[in-house]
């Protein structure tokens, strides 16, 4: 689990690609301070298991269904990620609850500056839209942040100088792809009032109306 604050900002150093999987090798400094093999680190908000690691920097396997449902496959050598190691028992929570894994991603469609803030605002699809509401949370590249403003399509976050210097978020451009993952809670509330056998439970939505709810 991780909690969306990151810890620092790391650099692609390779991707070596397969048919439907590539390795990244990443540099770093602060968070290989306290690194084993088999460590879970957010690698733009994308869970990964470090394989291998030097004083310098890490490595991961990342897997097709991973690259086909995050910005990853997007990397470059010479590309800047956000990183944060798996939370410790005795830690602060100081974000929100990060599974790292991600629901899907978002563009940036707008970047406004408003004193001292930034505002971005981001697309996505429908059935990532549906769990985001205003004032909730999101991780956007493993940011957690707070949802200023939602539309049908899309939605809004307005971030301090401290989140735009210590992320990735103040190096994006309008079209920049984002990894996003949605307030798990939303999700498991959603799967655990649909009745698990809805042929023995009787309720459909017409039972309802017919009910006058």
């Amino acid at each position: 689990m991780f909690t969306g604050i990151i810890e620092e900002r790391g650099k692609i150093k390779s991707v070596a690609r397969g048919s439907n999987s590539a390795v990244l090798t990443i540099e770093a400094t602060d968070i290989l301070s306290d690194v084993h093999l088999g460590d879970s680190i957010a690698v733009n908000g994308v869970c990964l298991t470090c394989t291998s690691f030097t004083s310098t920097q890490f490595t991961a396997d990342v897997m097709h269904e991973t690259l086909n449902r995050s910005s990853l496959g997007q990397l470059r050598p010479g590309s800047i990620v956000n990183l944060e190691r798996a939370m410790q028992a005795n830690g602060r929570f100081g974000g929100h609850i990060v599974s790292g894994h991600i629901d899907g991603t978002g563009k940036i469609t707008d970047i406004r500056r408003d004193d001292n803030a930034v505002w971005y605002t981001i697309e996505t699809p429908a059935e990532i839209m549906r769990y985001i509401i205003e004032k909730g949370s999101i991780a956007i590249d493993g940011i957690s942040l707070t949802v200023a403003a939602v539309s049908n399509t899309s939605f809004k976050v307005s971030i301090i100088p401290h989140t735009a210097a210590e992320t990735t978020l103040s190096l994006k451009r309008s079209g920049d792809i984002v990894n996003l993952e949605n307030d798990v809670i939303g999700k498991y509330v959603e799967k655990l009032i649909q009745p698990y056998d809805k042929k023995s439970s009787g309720i459909t939505m017409e039972f309802l109306a017919g009910h006058g709810f």
